[in-house]
């Protein structure tokens, strides 16, 4: 059963930059580890879907930052490493659970009902809480790193108002087709979260909702 779950973005932006977003992530993890699962889970999109067991290692370095979570060869994709970073944030007190969280990946184009499948399956586990790493659309303005979509608001806006009211169906009812157009990267994770969420009455609350570069970046939490 989830218990609880925090949405935040993927960008290893958060990790050094950003101040406001990452504060808003800290007390996001503050309020979804507060639930007391007895399982947490990193979940973001990626290749190819696939699990990653709690030993896995990830690295920020082809991204320009020279940090490393876990220990052995960096295989965890950006979206589960800057999770798991966040999970282990160096200015936070240590949590007894920081180490050894399990990693869902999701490949980008995995289809909805493959999506709230392992959502349902996370959900099995037991007490659980999710941290769900997913952007916005990256065309929302005339720099951003995808084309310009006047489309793009709407499409954020869609998924601002679900992450905010814990809105299972409505994320469950994003289209992968359009997702796709306009480059929001998390689309499937937060598919997976409503798979998770599927009859389960949490409450949710939108902490911040920004797009500094062109992307759109959303922090909540479900409980």
């Amino acid at each position: 059963m989830l218990v609880a779950a925090a949405v935040c973005p993927q960008t290893p932006l958060i990790v050094t930059g950003l101040p406001e977003l990452r504060a808003a992530c800290r007390t996001a993890v503050a309020a979804f580890r507060a639930a007391r699962p007895d399982v947490l889970v990193v979940v973001g999109g990626a290749e190819t879907t696939r699990s990653y067991d709690g030993a896995a290692a990830g690295t920020l370095r082809p991204w320009g930052f020279d940090i490393t979570v876990g220990e052995g060869r960096p295989v965890l994709p950006l979206s589960l490493t800057v999770g798991r970073r966040l999970l282990n944030d160096p200015e936070q007190p240590p949590a007894t659970d920081a180490d050894g969280v399990p990693g869902q990946a999701v490949a980008f184009d995995a289809d909805p009902a493959e999506c709230r499948a392992i959502g349902a399956g996370l959900a099995a586990l037991g007490r659980v809480a999710l941290l769900v790493m997913a952007d916005g659309s990256a065309c929302l303005t005339q720099r951003a790193p995808g084309r310009y979509d006047e489309a793009a608001g709407p499409y954020d806006d869609l998924i601002a108002e679900a992450v905010g009211s814990a809105d299972a169906a409505a994320l469950a009812a994003l289209d992968p087709v359009e997702a796709d157009r306009l480059w929001v990267t998390g689309r499937a994770a937060l598919q997976v979260l409503a798979g998770a969420a599927e009859g389960t009455p949490l409450t949710g609350t939108l902490l911040m909702r920004s797009s500094p570069y062109g992307v759109g970046y959303f922090t909540g939490v479900w409980r």
